[in-house]
Formats: structure tokens, C-alpha cells, sequence
């Protein structure tokens, strides 16, 4: 197997299981909050949204983290290492009691706006708040300790405490959701990941580079290492929340399809979740070789991104293989009405050339973000938003069929555009690393 290769698989499969675990957790409260009602489900539907938003947030600090530490570790250079993890926490020091005080004053009116008005659910989306926002101190620390570990190498260690998390979920919720309704869901979500985040923080000191960065003298203050993990990391996180503002606006499209539409759409979207996480297990992996390379000083960002594209395409042909010969048993198995079943197994088999698109940009938007042309990217994603958005609209008219052909199109712009950046020289290709970082 290709060098490369064999290296992004060992640094994928990890975090593939990792995304997964998140997904799950989600499920899991659904599951067990659904026994309180249509209300309870709808306040934690609305505050997992609101957590989706907010991980946008921590991708600042976190994925930022990831390429600087990768790129010291990649240079030998314990000093860097420590200077990018001091620039983390620093940065996830300074955001984190903005975005909790900041929720907590406006939960009410996130809540409604979410909801669309009050009724039965607004008190309960924003009790759910009350405990899940302050315990976005958890969330956000657990992400840069896994953005801390993932920069060394170790994408193991975060798969176990996702893991972790979603086990004592598992057990938890059935009982504190028992004894306080949505709060409960709530509290469980957050008394699990503080045991989480208590593993990590020993994994941390057990790191064996981070113990001997530790031992060793910052290359630079703190001021600078934040300026310089803010810099890595805003265009990651922009990339992240354009991406989010046009699903919304996606969905709202199809909602002038009808309600049968929008629901075949959603089951539609909760299945492909089995592959995209895929396509970025394979990104976060191409992001920390690439960055790792180049810390050694060298430059295989066109033999990465070859290989992140095969590796992603390969489970990209094989999901949309799968998702059109199964399409009918995924709608039945969600218990999708005979209207939806039929819409949503029409998208099903025509998302296939969409997905395998997709799981080459976004396997390329790792080589990018590794070497410090995540500023590029992310006028990539605006572009491709900007031409998915009003072709969605236009097709729209030939139903789902119609929105799976606008998103094949968008992405096919995305592809080209990266494509050609790609394969420019050095010089023309992005600014350095050095000179982004």
C-alpha cells in the first residue's frame, strides 16, 4: 500500500468512529426523550442544533491546534508544540465565557426563533438550555484536547473518550431522563463528557511529546501563539458555519416540496451521515499528514490529496452503490409513510454522483487546511454556496431528483475549483504555511 496512503487510513479509521460516536449521542437522547412527547423532542432537536452551530465555534481553536501542533511535531520542535497547545487554550479560554454568558442571556430568544414562536415546546428548549450551554465549558474543552492529541498523531485516544462519553450516555440518560424530563437529557449529556474530558486531560499528560514539549521553553509568548492559532484556525471554522447556513437554507427549499418531501429529505440526510463522516475522518486525516510533512520539510500535497481522494471515493462509490440498492429498506426501516418512502428512495438513487463528488473535495479540503490554504478553501465553499443555493431553487421544480442534480452541480464547481488550485506550483498554489500559520 502507498506510504501516504497506509497513513491516512491509520489516522482516519479513528476518527471515522469518533464522528460516529458524536452522531450517536444525538440519537440517543432522541430515543429515550422521545418517551416525554413531541414537545421534549422538539427542545432537544433544537438544542442539537444549536450544538452544531456552536461547534463551528470550537473549530477555531480546536482544528487550528490540530495543524499547528502536527506541523511542530513534523519540524522536531518541542517549542513550537508547546506554543501551539498554550495558543489553544488560550483562545478556547477567551471564547468559551463569550459563548456561554452570551447563551444563557439570549437562551429564550434562541430558542423561539429556532421554534418559530411559542407553544408547548419553548419552555422546555430553553430549561434544556439553561444546563446545556454552561456545559458548553465541557464540550469545548473536550474538543481542543482532542484537537490537542489528534496534532501528535494519537487519533485513538479521542475514539475512546467519544466512546467513553456515549457508553455512560447510554446508561445515564434512561435514568436522570426518568427524574427530570428534558433537564436530565441535558445533564446527562454534559456529567458524561466531563468524565470524558477528565480521561483526556490524563491522556494529555501522558502524551509522551507533550511531556517533553512541557519540559521546554514556548517559541513564542501567549499573545502571539493565540494570534497565530486564531489565524489556522477562523478560516476552518467560517468554512464550517457556510457550510451549516447552506444546509439550512437547503432545507428550506425543499420545504416548498411538500411535507413528504422534507421528510424523505431528512431520513435521507440522517443515513448519508454513514458515509460523510467517512469523507471527513479522511479530511481531519489529510489535514494533520500534511501538516506534519511540511513541519518535516517537505511537500507531498499532491500525493496526499491523490490518495485522500481515492480512499474517500472508494467508500463514496461504494455508499452510493449501497444507499440505491438498499433504498427501499432505509425508508421502510424509518417507517417512512408511502408518499415520503417513495420521494425519499427517488433521492436516495439519485445522490450517488453528489456523494462521490463530494468525498473528493472534502477529502482535499484536508491537504489545504494542513498547509495553510484553508483561506482559499473556504472561497471555494462560499463559491460552491452561492451556486448551490439558486440552482437548488430553480431546480427544485423536478422535486427531490431536481435537488440532487443541484447539488451534484454546486459540488462539480467545487471540484474543478479546488482541482486547479491543487495543481498549481507552490508559489501560485496558497501562501506557505509559515507565512498563514
Amino acid at each position: 500500500m502507498n506510504a501516504h496512503r497506509k497513513q491516512l487510513v491509520l489516522l482516519a479509521r479513528p476518527v471515522y468512529f469518533s464522528l460516529l460516536a458524536s452522531v450517536a449521542a444525538g440519537i440517543i437522547n432522541t430515543v429515550w426523550v422521545s418517551r416525554l412527547g413531541s414537545a421534549a423532542v422538539a427542545a432537544v432537536a433544537v438544542a442539537t442544533n444549536a450544538e452544531n452551530v456552536l461547534l463551528g465555534v470550537a473549530l477555531v481553536f480546536a482544528s487550528g491546534t490540530t495543524v499547528l501542533v502536527a506541523h511542530a511535531r513534523g519540524a522536531r520542535d518541542p517549542g513550537a508544540v508547546r506554543a501551539a497547545v498554550r495558543g489553544g487554550w488560550a483562545l478556547c479560554g477567551l471564547v468559551t465565557p463569550v459563548v456561554v454568558a452570551g447563551g444563557l442571556l439570549l437562551r429564550e430568544p434562541l430558542a423561539r426563533l429556532v421554534l418559530g414562536g411559542p407553544g408547548p415546546a419553548l419552555p422546555l428548549a430553553t430549561a434544556y438550555f439553561a444546563i446545556s450551554l454552561p456545559g458548553m465549558t465541557v464540550f469545548f474543552a473536550q474538543q481542543l484536547v482532542d484537537g490537542i492529541l489528534k496534532g501528535t498523531g494519537d487519533t485513538r485516544t479521542p475514539m475512546r473518550l467519544a466512546l467513553l462519553a456515549n457508553a455512560l450516555i447510554l446508561v445515564c440518560d434512561p435514568f436522570l431522563i426518568h427524574l427530570y424530563g428534558v433537564r436530565g437529557a441535558a445533564a446527562s449529556t454534559v456529567l458524561c463528557r466531563c468524565v470524558a474530558l477528565g480521561a483526556g486531560l490524563r491522556a494529555l499528560r501522558r502524551n509522551a511529546l507533550l511531556r517533553t514539549a512541557a519540559a521546554s521553553a514556548a517559541a513564542e509568548p501567549v499573545p502571539a501563539a493565540l494570534r497565530r492559532t486564531l489565524r489556522t484556525g477562523l478560516p476552518m471554522s467560517a468554512d464550517f458555519t457556510v457550510r451549516q447556513g447552506g444546509a439550512l437554507a437547503l432545507v428550506a427549499i425543499v420545504a416548498r416540496l411538500g411535507v413528504a418531501a422534507v421528510a424523505a429529505y431528512a431520513i435521507a440526510y440522517k443515513v448519508m451521515y454513514v458515509a460523510t463522516m467517512a469523507f471527513y475522518a479522511v479530511r481531519q486525516a489529510a489535514a494533520i499528514h500534511t501538516a506534519h510533512t511540511r513541519g518535516e520539510g517537505g511537500d507531498a500535497r499532491k500525493e496526499t490529496g491523490r490518495q485522500a481522494v481515492l480512499v474517500s471515493g472508494t467508500v463514496g462509490l461504494a455508499a452510493a452503490a449501497l444507499l440505491a440498492a438498499a433504498a427501499p429498506w432505509i425508508m421502510a426501516a424509518f417507517g417512512a409513510g408511502p408518499a415520503a418512502a417513495h420521494q425519499g428512495v427517488l433521492f436516495l438513487r439519485c445522490v450517488g454522483p453528489y456523494l462521490l463528488l463530494m468525498a473528493g473535495f472534502i477529502a482535499l479540503g484536508g491537504v489545504f487546511e494542513g498547509s495553510g490554504g484553508a483561506p482559499a478553501l473556504l472561497r471555494v465553499t462560499v463559491l460552491g454556496t452561492a451556486v448551490q443555493l439558486p440552482l437548488a431553487h430553480a431546480l427544485s421544480a423536478f422535486g427531490l431528483p431536481g435537488i440532487c442534480l443541484a447539488l451534484a452541480l454546486a459540488m462539480a464547481v467545487q471540484c474543478a475549483a479546488v482541482g486547479v488550485l491543487l495543481s498549481r506550483s507552490q508559489e501560485e498554489s496558497g501562501v506557505s504555511f509559515v507565512r498563514v500559520a
